[in-house]
């Protein structure tokens, strides 16, 4: 049975496109008809505009009837977080708190997408400020996991994530400060890389902060990288560019003989990595010995003292913005987002140092215990997905990090690091297997994503809509 439109990967619809088999407009007809069925339950998009995606389609369609495409992606259907600004459309940032102002302009990523092509089918959907690992927010309605609607989709890359498994076309954009593109994409058994830090420009640039591409394979992922990390001035902590190969992101399962390989199977901090999650990653590292790697144990190299050190330091500076707003505004924020800020306002100045300073510590922490090995595989999450409705997995605002120990001293170190599934639990939600490169080898986690793709077990169908009737979205 032939894959539907909606399905297909983006070198493959421009490979259709360019041998005028298949016309970007059908491309869009088909991931909107998928978005009615789908969307009614997991509710991934933000301003969803069928008029504008067709016209986009329409006019794309126009290009390559001339021969003439704009870029790599020309006709693909895209969608782009929340807080990646787009020209005219405002910016919510997940919360009710936030004034609907249109954006001036596209923000570096929204507009490597328009210059290349890429047909815009929505904004997804996050929590308040980014700030929580869930699909819970006080402006969009809640996202769900397409795996298992009960659960969440993670976060903050909320609607990305499940918008990807669930099929909502090939590329999805999202961003991560400390695991925000890679923790729903290991819960919804999607891949993402989170790149070296100024790979992808973006503004505004902040410590740690990072656009990934979020798509089903690490093909579309090495596509979207291709556009994504072209230059844009306006962020001021961004590489030098390089042109960098990014189509030979498949170099086969020779890629793994002879690479050193460490695993990590504990954080040092947070919560206990439940007993399927450490099963599956351990799996994953026995199929790399199998395929020539040199596999050794890890020690842990994070202290709680590092995790929580960074959570005050995010507390206050969210305590700060939020002092800023009228107080019916602030009113308007997640409950525990308000109680997780204002648990800062009595910190010192030494003690904001003393936080802060626990970013640097993580980073040499990272960057030394990673020395020894090429790359180094670990959980992405200790947990699977949880509870739709809770804002993290403890479910408590001054435990709210537990989770995410193994990602985010790597946006601290800078070092690329991706999700790709590597298992199931026994209820069959998704379990991420994360590998982490040294800083600058993007190209190279691709590399040894994709083989891992090559060698892993067959992946079970990805989920469907629960029934044919189709839900008009709002």
């Amino acid at each position: 049975m032939p894959e539907a439109l909606h399905e297909l990967t983006a070198p493959a619809l421009v490979d259709l496109y360019r041998r005028r088999e298949v016309s970007p407009v059908e491309v869009a007809r088909s991931v909107l008809g998928h978005v009615e069925r789908w969307e009614y339950y997991i509710q991934a998009l933000y301003l969803l505009r069928p008029d504008q995606v067709m016209e986009q389609a329409r006019a794309s369609e126009a290009r390559w009837l001339k021969g003439q495409p704009l870029g790599l992606i020309d006709g693909v259907p895209v969608t782009i977080k929340d807080n990646i600004a787009t020209r005219g459309d405002p910016m919510p940032l997940g919360t009710a708190a936030t004034e609907l102002v249109p954006a001036s302009a596209d923000a570096p990523p929204a507009a490597r997408v328009r210059e290349q092509g890429g047909v815009i089918l929505a904004k997804t959907t996050m929590p308040d400020y980014g700030m929580l690992s869930s699909g819970l927010s006080s402006f969009h309605k809640l996202a769900r996991n397409p795996w298992d609607m009960t659960k969440t989709p993670g976060g903050s890359s909320a609607g990305a994530a499940a918008a990807a498994a669930a099929g909502y076309g090939p590329l999805h954009i999202g961003t991560d400060i400390g695991g925000s593109v890679r923790l729903p994409a290991g819960w919804c058994g999607i891949f993402t890389l989170k790149p070296s830090l100024g790979r992808i420009p973006i503004d505004p640039p902040y410590i740690g902060r990072a656009a990934g591409p979020m798509t089903r394979s690490v093909a579309d992922a090495a596509v979207l990288m291709d556009v994504l990390s072209r230059p844009d001035d306006r962020d001021s902590m961004s590489l030098p560019h390089q042109d960098i190969a990014w189509s030979r992101f498949d170099t086969g399962t020779d890629r793994l003989r002879g690479l050193r390989i460490g695993l990590l199977l504990e954080a040092g901090c947070g919560l206990a990595v439940e007993p399927e999650v450490r099963a599956a990653v351990e799996r994953a590292a026995q199929a790399f010995e199998r395929a020539g790697a040199v596999v050794a144990p890890m020690r842990p190299f994070m202290t709680q003292g590092m995790l929580d050190g960074m959570d005050w330091f995010w507390r206050m500076r969210s305590h700060v913005d939020m002092r800023s707003l009228p107080a019916d505004v602030k009113a308007r924020v997640l409950p525990y987002i308000q109680h997780w800020a204002d648990s800062a306002a009595g910190l010192t100045g030494e003690a904001v140092f003393r936080a802060f300073h626990q970013f640097h510590l993580t980073r040499v922490a990272a960057v030394n215990a990673c020395r020894p090995f090429d790359y180094v595989l670990s959980p992405v999450s200790p947990v699977p997905a949880f509870a739709a409705e809770l804002p993290s997995p403890t479910n408590d605002p001054m435990r709210p990090l537990e989770h995410i120990g193994f990602t985010v001293p790597f946006n601290m170190s800078e070092q690329p690091a991706a999700s790709i599934n590597c298992g199931y639990t026994s209820t069959g939600l998704p379990i991420g297997l994360q590998i982490a490169g040294k800083r600058f080898d993007d190209l190279g986690v691709l590399q040894v994503a994709r083989a891992w793709e090559m060698i892993r077990e067959a992946q079970r169908p990805w989920p469907q809509p629960p029934s044919e009737a189709i839900h008009h979205v709002d």
